[in-house]
C-alpha cells in the first residue's frame, strides 16, 4: 500500500481508502453484514488505513459497523464521517450550531469515540459556503475536542474553491474519475498550494468505470442506480458522475483495449486517479472482501504511460467532456 499526506493534518493514509456508504445498507442493494465486515478487515489487511462514511449511511449503520471493526484491530484507523443530510428539508440555514453540534453527537456515539477524526459538511447547499459563521461553529467544535479536524464534500468545483479560503479546512472530498476531469483542470493545484487533502470519491462513476455494468443491468429497488440516475432523489452528478449511462457504456468500451494485461477494468480507474499527486485518497465503496481486495490492490500496480493517460484525456474531450464539464 501506497500512503499520502492528507493535507496539514500530518497522517499518511492510504492512497486507496474505504468507502462505506454501499455497507450502509440502504442506496446500493442488498447488503450482508457479515460480508460488510469481513471487507473492512480484508481491506486493513492490506493496508487501507482511511475509511470514509457518512451519519445517513443507512441511518448511522455504517459508522455502527465502523466502530465494531475498530474494537478489533490494533492498527491506527483515520475515520472520517459527515454531516448535514439530516436536515430536511436540506437548505443553508439547517447549518446551524444546534444541528451540527446534536448531528456530530450523534456520530460520536455510533461511532464509539470521543473525538471524530475527521468531519466534513456533508454536499451543503453552495450558499454556505459564504456564511463565516457555519465554520466558526467547527472550530468550536473542535475546540471542544468533539473533532480533530474538519473538511468538506463537495458537489461543484466552484464550492471546493470557496470551501478553501476558510483557513482551517484540511480537506475536500470530490468527484473525481475517468469521465471527470475538471477537479484536475480548475481545483487540484489551488488545493495543494494552500495544503489542502483531496479525497476522491465516485472514483467508479457508480459502478460504470468497473467495466461490469451491462445495457440490461438491474438494480435493485434501493439502489441509488435504479432511482437517482438523473438527481430525482438526491443531487444531480452524483449517479454515474451525471454521465448517461449508455454514453457511459460506450466509453467504457473503448477504454477497454487501454487496461494493461493485469489489471481489472475498476483497477485501471483506480490507477489512473492515482496518477495524479495532489490525490490524497481515493474511497471506493466494497460490499465484500473480494471487492475490497480488488480496490486495495490497485496501489500496488505500476504508474500507467504517458500514451495511456493521454489517449484517456482525448477520450474524456470528445467523448464525455460536452456533456458534462460546465454543470460541475
Amino acid at each position: 500500500m501506497e500512503y499520502r499526506p492528507l493535507g496539514r493534518t500530518g497522517w499518511q493514509v492510504s492512497a486507496i481508502g474505504f468507502g462505506a456508504w454501499a455497507i450502509g445498507g440502504d442506496a446500493w442493494g442488498p447488503t450482508d453484514d457479515r460480508e460488510a465486515l469481513a471487507a473492512l478487515h480484508r481491506a486493513i489487511d492490506l493496508g487501507v488505513n482511511f475509511i470514509d462514511t457518512a451519519d445517513v449511511y443507512g441511518d448511522g449503520h455504517s459508522e455502527q459497523l465502523i466502530a465494531r471493526v475498530r474494537k478489533e484491530r490494533r492498527e491506527p484507523l483515520y475515520v472520517a464521517t459527515k454531516a448535514g443530510r439530516r436536515l430536511s428539508p436540506h437548505t443553508a440555514d439547517g447549518y446551524n450550531r444546534q444541528n451540527l453540534t446534536a448531528f456530530v453527537e450523534r456520530s460520536l456515539r455510533n461511532l464509539e469515540t470521543e473525538t471524530i477524526d475527521l468531519l466534513q459538511l456533508h454536499c451543503p447547499p453552495t450558499e454556505v459556503y459564504d456564511r463565516p459563521e457555519v465554520f466558526g461553529i467547527l472550530d468550536d467544535l473542535v475546540q471542544q475536542g468533539k473533532i480533530r479536524y474538519y473538511g468538506v464534500s463537495v458537489e461543484k468545483v466552484e464550492e471546493a474553491l470557496k470551501a478553501i479560503r476558510y483557513p482551517n479546512v484540511q480537506s475536500v472530498q470530490i468527484i473525481f474519475n475517468i469521465f471527470r476531469h475538471k477537479p484536475a483542470e480548475q481545483f487540484f493545484a489551488v488545493a495543494q498550494e494552500r495544503q489542502v487533502g483531496i479525497i476522491v470519491r465516485v472514483p467508479l462513476a457508480s459502478g460504470l468505470l468497473s467495466g461490469k455494468l451491462r445495457r440490461d443491468s438491474q438494480f435493485a429497488s434501493n439502489d441509488h442506480r435504479h432511482y437517482n440516475r438523473h438527481g430525482e432523489a438526491f443531487d444531480q452528478g452524483e449517479t454515474f458522475s451525471g454521465v448517461d449511462y449508455e454514453i457511459g457504456l460506450q466509453a467504457v468500451d473503448e477504454l477497454r483495449p487501454l487496461v494493461p494485461a493485469g489489471m481489472t477494468m475498476a483497477q485501471f480507474a483506480l490507477r489512473w486517479i492515482l496518477m495524479f499527486s495532489q490525490v490524497s485518497t481515493v474511497i471506493p465503496g466494497a460490499k465484500n472482501p473480494q471487492q475490497a481486495e480488488e480496490n486495495s490492490r490497485a496501489a500496488e500496480l505500476p504508474p500507467l504511460s504517458e500514451e495511456t493517460m493521454q489517449r484517456v484525456r482525448e477520450l474524456y474531450e470528445q467523448r464525455i467532456k460536452p456533456l458534462v464539464h460546465d454543470r460541475w
